[in-house]
């Protein structure tokens, strides 16, 4: 008697008759005798009971077609026969179709999932097959049937599905400091300690690419300019020495002097310890500017993940007011104005200037004037993004100005707009802590269900009842997959869990990593209020004080429920303001071949971006700046503000302070503004003119307008989706 099938991808179920009754009854009726529930039974309780207690998938399928052609019904047997071979083909060609448009390097959304993934290369190539047969194995071996539901129904979406098994998490926040005082190793030789500034640069871009491999999402630096500080004075120190070489005298006096600011300054008209000190100076700072130029190069050239992208890097400072500290905020800034290759911008890293008042925001702060400077960089090269420590949500009680080490308590975001601050399991701090995965919600998909219930009451009722099902299948998910990536072992991520997770020193290579992961978070996220809004009330957001009023209502239960949640399963979740790329057009398309199209729902090829505004409705930058900064609040996962303005910013970055100063009024945690840059990308030329078509300096049409998706940079918008480059048509902008 059958007890237990083994599946086709290995996994063992129950055994389950019906699935044959099914698969004969669909042969019949393909037929013109039709039906014939008595030879049905007979056939199926023949197989069950005689069948060995485990037979896989093929075996049972045999033993159904023996039976039919040993039947008075062999034209059944015909029927199932050919509808055997018929799905045999269909999985095979369905693998093959894929793998011919990756192979002739078709522009689909399979192939532009990801902007800043070449799909087109061999490694490219590699990583796509792989995604794409992974994919179907999570969803037959490791998902439950409920989440299966959820999914095939176009209400929920797991983020980074391929590296399921690989039980890898998304992201982290690197305590550099730690690797530059220590070293590290990543599984084949050992990296020494940081002496200069040059190694210290150089540990920074192997820690960033070394830890991209063991991870499926992002790697940051959450205090850049404090973690390399120290080794401008070690320089210094080094460029004092060699003078006395050189000169045969003794300047250890000078080795701890007062340096006030590290400026290049000519050595005419001084004299004696001052020239020497100045000398010093001018050649630290000279090679402060190349390590930073390097750490910029790398990260735009050094690949990871099977060499096929670049590092998804972040760097976080703005707040070290140190002398040393200044050196390496201002000259990772000139370095990144002067731009990398021919003078074009460097995608990576994301770099996050963090606000504070006292420090770095008010003309009488001592960072104020590097402030501006960061507003006249980003005004041309679209970085640094700006992060407000001042937010009520981004202020830690345990922040003391005068402690050097008060970076420890500065919330640090992931470019792209994660976050990682408040913990139920140890530090509130965001070192050495990320994202240990996330999935997102389909609330347009909620809404558009309920759009037939004519009482406004009970239509947000079903929502909201809907909306809770919905929570408790991905938050049980993500408890799931928690469970799953727990088992692994620290052997299996040699940085990740040596030097870099908070509490991964204590580790053994052969212990398992769920001692630590439970600092991290995990995030349910959520796309396309905007359209929900519409659906429930007619009108988005953005438009109307009711639907505002409703939309702070939705995510504010999430906030809740997510609370709930991190009792009842003891884990940090968070609700998360979803950066979706490929999955903006993926719920649309499919939601459109259900509902078909409804006006400002599902009319467009993508839904909007979690809690914005849509791109394309015009507003003022402080109305959208009132109606979104309250869910920054509520998504403490994660979330950023967008402004988009014309012109050319490099003519008036006091425009992007002025940006800056609606986030601290309206309590806005994470933010950064859009403008026009377009480059031939022959000759270099750059100029802030919209719809370009010919280069002024050379006469090439061999332009590019660069763009922000989803909080990052890419080079060429020639590897955006449909969808993004659908919402990228669609943006205005905010006067």
């Amino acid at each position: 008697m059958i007890q237990t099938v083994i599946k086709r991808d290995g996994r063992i179920v129950g055994f389950n008759e019906e699935k044959i009754v099914t698969a004969i009854r669909k042969a019949m009726l393909h037929t013109d005798m039709g039906e014939d529930r008595q030879l049905i039974n007979e056939i199926t309780d023949h197989i069950s009971f005689h069948g060995d207690s485990q037979m896989t998938v093929e075996a049972i399928q045999d033993a159904v077609e023996l039976a039919l052609m040993n039947s008075r019904r062999k034209d059944v047997a015909k029927k199932y026969i050919a509808y055997r071979n018929q799905r045999s083909i269909a999985r095979k060609a369905k693998t093959r179709d894929m793998f011919l448009e990756i192979i002739n390097i078709k522009s689909n959304d399979i192939t532009r999932e990801n902007a800043n993934m070449n799909a087109d290369t061999p490694a490219g190539m590699m990583m796509k097959f792989s995604s794409e047969t992974t994919k179907p194995f999570v969803d037959d071996y490791l998902l439950s049937e409920k989440v299966k539901d959820a999914i095939a129904g176009n209400y929920l979406h797991i983020h980074d599905k391929d590296y399921y098994p690989t039980k890898s998490l998304t992201c982290v926040q690197h305590p550099l400091d730690h690797i530059l005082q220590h070293g590290f190793s990543a599984g084949h030789g050992e990296s020494r300690p940081a002496k200069r500034i040059e190694t210290a640069s150089i540990l920074g871009c192997i820690s960033l690419e070394t830890a991209q491999n063991e991870m499926h999402g992002g790697q940051s630096i959450p205090a850049f300019d404090f973690y390399l500080a120290p080794y401008v004075r070690s320089s210094y120190v080094e460029e004092l020495k060699t003078l006395e070489e050189l000169n045969g005298s003794d300047y250890s006096h000078l080795y701890q002097a007062e340096i006030t600011d590290y400026i290049i300054s000519p050595l005419e008209n001084l004299s004696g310890d001052e020239r020497i000190k100045q000398h010093a100076v001018n050649k630290t700072v000279s090679r402060v500017h190349q390590s930073m130029e390097a750490f910029i190069h790398n990260m735009n050239t050094i690949h990871s993940r099977g060499g096929n992208q670049v590092v998804f890097s972040s760097i976080n400072y703005g707040t070290d007011i140190s002398a040393e500290g200044r050196c390496i905020i201002r000259e990772i800034l000139n370095s990144t104005w002067r731009g990398v290759g021919n003078g074009e911008t460097a995608i990576f890293p994301i770099q996050i200037w963090k606000k504070k008042r006292g420090v770095s925001y008010l003309p009488e702060d001592p960072n104020y004037d590097l402030y501006q400077l960061a507003a006249k960089v980003s005004a041309r090269r679209f970085f640094p993004n700006f992060l407000n420590l001042d937010a009520t949500f981004n202020v830690s009680e345990e922040w003391d100005a005068h402690d050097p080490k008060r970076y420890q308590y500065e919330v640090a975001t992931m470019g792209c707009r994660t976050r990682v601050f408040e913990n139920r399991f140890g530090p509130k701090t965001s070192i050495g802590r990320g994202n240990i995965s996330f999935s997102t919600i389909n609330i347009v998909r909620l809404a558009i269900e309920c759009m037939g219930i004519e009482n406004r009451e009970e239509k947000i009722a079903r929502f909201f009842a809907k909306l809770d099902d919905m929570l408790e299948i991905t938050a049980l998910q993500l408890h799931e997959r928690f469970e799953f990536q727990k088992t692994a072992y620290a052997k299996q991520f040699p940085m990740l869990m040596k030097s870099l997770w908070l509490g991964s020193e204590k580790l053994n290579a052969t212990d398992t990593i769920a001692p630590v992961i439970n600092q991290g978070t995990l995030g349910i996220g959520f796309i396309g209020l905007a359209e929900c809004l519409v659906a429930l009330t007619g009108k988005h957001h953005g438009e109307d004080a009711a639907s505002q009023e409703l939309g702070l209502k939705i995510v504010t239960y999430m906030r809740d429920r997510v609370n709930e949640f991190s009792e009842r399963y003891q884990h940090n979740y968070s609700v998360l303001a979803t950066p979706a790329e490929g999955l903006s057009g993926k719920f649309t398309s499919r939601d459109k071949q259900v509902f078909g199209i409804l006006p400002r729902i599902t009319d467009r090829e993508y839904y909007t971006n979690s809690n914005h505004i849509p791109v394309y409705y015009k507003c003022s930058a402080r109305h959208k700046a009132e109606i979104e900064a309250p869910y920054h609040d509520l998504t403490r996962g994660g979330h950023i503000f967008y402004v988009e303005i014309d012109g050319d910013a490099t003519h008036n970055p006091d425009s992007i302070m002025q940006v800056v100063d609606m986030m601290d009024k309206y309590n806005i945690g994470y933010g950064s503004v859009n403008h026009n840059r377009t480059r031939c990308l022959d000759c270099g030329y750059e100029n802030a003119v919209a719809d370009q078509n010919v280069c002024p300096g050379c006469g090439s049409h061999n332009l590019d307008k660069l763009q922000r998706i989803t909080g990052y940079l890419v080079g060429t918008t020639n590897r955006w989706n449909n969808a993004k480059l659908s919402e990228l048509n669609d943006r205005i902008t905010h006067n």
